[in-house]
């Protein structure tokens, strides 16, 4: 079974108060569908179902402070307390002491050393390669350890020629932000089911849907909304992929750190993170098993991978 990870940066599990949180007011009815009628939210969790299991993870794995984005996502690549070995969580984008664990024992790194395929699913713009290039950006966790493991980024030819998929799942944001008019637009759904073959062609994918950071960090309630519920067209897409699903895909959805759950505060949240597990209940079980905090993350999806190769 292949494993499909879908990062949403910023996302906790909070009360059902749809005067904070876009995930109480958003319509999601795939995800209710997928939960049998429970939405992303705290009292959600735990559930097991026919087709997921919901888990509220920590992301403060036993350290003081409000988790960071360059610390979380570095957890959810390696699998390693590194909040806990610094003495401190840090973010937004890696320090040299945490990228110092991006490098070699990532999911990333560990696909291409025993020879299985990975990709990071996202197109990234020119300006954006124009950016590192120059050295006025510098690469958040997952990309760092994408090309760090020797992989390389997909870029705007990727995107036109159906090979990835723009950073909110449709490309609308290509045309509308980026200049580029004629990049292709897709529908939430056929996203959805873009992104479920594309997921096909590699034992360890990940896609990174960074706007709902975003969203939260500036309060916007309305563009919330809209974002959550353009992933629930997504989710519908790999829904209706749920047989082929069962048997070949399972599909992985957490965060790095709370935020976008609260739109009172622009800060980061100490709530836990959603695991969104879809698929073969076998599957998921054992996915699961004993799963508590972040750091559960990456090894079980590398025990996802090697049943990958060792059933080929």
């Amino acid at each position: 079974m292949k494993a499909l990870f879908i990062f949403l940066d910023g996302i906790g599990l909070g009360r059902n108060d749809p005067g904070i949180n876009p995930l109480a007011r958003a319509k999601m009815p795939n995800l209710n569908a997928l939960l049998e009628g429970r939405s992303l939210l705290k009292e959600s969790a735990p559930f097991v179902g026919e087709r997921a299991t919901l888990l509220a993870i920590d992301p403060a794995v036993g350290v003081e402070g409000l988790p960071q984005s360059a610390t979380g996502q570095a957890i959810l690549l390696t699998g390693k307390n590194i909040p806990a070995e610094l003495g401190y969580h840090y973010g937004p984008k890696p320090n040299p002491a945490v990228a110092a664990y991006l490098n070699d024992e990532t999911l990333f790194s560990r696909c291409v050393e025993t020879g299985r395929k990975a990709a990071l699913l996202n197109a990234y713009p020119p300006r954006y390669f124009h950016g590192i290039n120059s050295g006025k950006r510098n690469y958040s966790s997952i990309p760092l350890a994408a090309t760090n493991a020797g992989l390389v980024l997909f870029k705007h030819d990727d995107l036109f020629a159906g090979r990835a998929l723009s950073a909110d799942f449709t490309g609308q944001g290509w045309r509308t932000m980026l200049g580029f008019p004629d990049a292709p637009v897709l529908t939430p759904y056929l996203a959805g089911r873009k992104l479920f073959s594309l997921a096909m062609e590699y034992d360890f994918s990940l896609f990174e849907y960074w706007a709902s950071d975003y969203a939260g960090h500036k309060q916007q309630m309305d563009t919330a909304v809209e974002l959550m519920e353009a992933f629930d067209g997504v989710l519908g897409g790999l829904k209706d992929e749920g047989e082929r699903m069962k048997d070949e895909l399972l599909v992985v959805v957490t965060s790095d750190h709370g935020n976008m759950e609260d739109l009172s505060t622009r800060r980061h949240t100490d709530a836990h993170v959603p695991a969104l597990v879809i698929g073969s209940k076998t599957a998921r079980d054992e996915f699961t098993s004993g799963m508590t905090d972040l750091t559960h993350i990456a090894p079980a999806i590398w025990r996802t991978v090697m049943r990958v190769s060792s059933s080929k």
